[in-house]
């Protein structure tokens, strides 16, 4: 009985989702992103894992011209962590593109240190670039509107290609923001950078096929999230290990997960050994020491790959 009220309440949830992302919606992809979203409900219902704290957006690019696209609570704003730093990547390369901002050995290695080690004080860096604003001193009234103004040029990018669900204004804290900072947190609108799993799906499917940007710098942006699925390394929260231990052996991933004491998730790029190539972001909310909540998303959606599946090749 609990299963079907999930299957339910998840396939209502998907039938208003991935619309948003401007990528075709799919019946048998919803029902995959329904299956593997219910098989992790079940899995953890006894800890009290519930259907509004799992987002999933799944994206088929077998045939990369026409990516096709299934999701649960894909539509849903969720505070997105470090996954947020993909979109700064990505404002970054439009941005040299555009001659907005050199193309210098330094920007170079703020971003491959924002994406390959998650720092965070890289990206305030690039942040700072991008918007043309620094943290400081508290700002007087009218200054600090003007701050919050440039401080959502990414945003405004964003918005301006067709996203919704992409809210990225603020720079990523460990002890917490302080002066300016702080000072548009408590005066302004939206008070968080805030993204959805359907925003962010879209964006690493035109990063993966070459879209986004440019050919070239959508190559140099896959480079950096290129991941070792069987990795070693001690740490228990590698970005590698937020999908890569559901993964077949010979399988690919490129990715860039996030986490805080509240979230967990990852935003990732797979292709199967046996043909398979599919874009899977996982979003999780409320129970972020859980590590193998995503893996087992994941994992659902590997082993739906077989006979009649929408990601058989």
């Amino acid at each position: 009985m609990m299963r079907r009220f999930v299957s339910s309440l998840l396939a209502l949830l998907a039938a208003i989702s991935c619309v948003r992302a401007q990528l075709p919606a799919d019946a048998a992809l919803d029902a995959l992103a329904q299956r593997a979203a219910a098989d992790t409900l079940a899995h953890f219902r006894t800890r009290g894992l519930k259907p509004e704290q799992l987002a999933i957006t799944l994206v088929d690019l077998r045939d990369p011209s026409r990516p096709r696209c299934g999701s649960v609570g894909g539509d849903v704003l969720i505070y997105p962590a470090s996954v947020i730093k993909l979109f700064y990547l990505a404002a970054t390369h439009r941005w040299m593109e555009d001659g907005r901002i050199a193309d210098t050995a330094e920007v170079r290695r703020a971003m491959r240190d924002m994406i390959v080690d998650s720092s965070n004080d890289a990206t305030h860096y690039l942040i700072d670039l991008l918007t043309g604003t620094t943290s400081g001193p508290e700002l007087p009234d009218a200054e600090i509107k003007l701050w919050f103004e440039k401080r959502n040029a990414v945003t405004n990018y964003f918005a301006a290609l067709g996203y919704s669900g992409v809210l990225a204004h603020k720079k990523p804290w460990g002890d917490g923001p302080y002066g300016r900072e702080s000072q548009a947190i408590r005066l302004f609108e939206p008070r968080r950078n805030m993204l959805t799993t359907d925003a962010t799906a879209r964006l690493l499917t035109e990063i993966a096929t070459g879209r986004c940007v440019s050919v070239a710098r959508s190559a140099e942006m896959m480079a950096l999230l290129t991941r070792d699925p069987q990795v070693q390394d001690a740490d228990p929260d590698h970005q590698a290990k937020f999908t890569g231990p559901a993964l077949p052996p010979g399988s690919r991933l490129w990715s860039k997960a996030g986490w805080t004491s509240q979230t967990r998730h990852d935003a990732a790029y797979i292709e199967l050994p046996g043909g398979a190539k599919f874009v899977l972001v996982a979003f999780t909310t409320g129970h972020a020491s859980e590590r193998e909540i995503i893996r087992t998303a994941a994992r659902s959606v590997v082993a739906g790959v077989g006979p009649g599946n929408p990601l058989k090749p």
